[in-house]
């Protein structure tokens, strides 16, 4: 992946962090993230910086999915 699809791809996921923590009226828990200190419009950042920012926060967003549902919902077929 090219570092300006990584930057895209964490600029998309910074959307999905911000709409779930709209939604939830809490913030996520994204200590790592956080502590990186890379941002999607940092673009004077290296491939590899934006590369472990999109796990880290990908990660921070799908450990707060697992949290939320509580419930797993049947498979069904319409």
């Amino acid at each position: 992946m090219k570092k300006q699809e990584l930057i895209h791809l964490h600029g998309l996921l910074s959307e999905v962090r911000a709409q779930m923590e709209a939604w939830e009226d809490d913030e996520l828990e994204m200590s790592g993230y956080e502590s990186m200190g890379v941002r999607p419009t940092s673009i004077h950042r290296s491939k590899t910086d934006h590369k472990a920012a999109v796990f880290e926060i990908a990660n921070g967003i799908t450990t707060a999915m697992e949290e939320a549902e509580a419930d797993p919902v049947a498979p069904k077929a319409d």
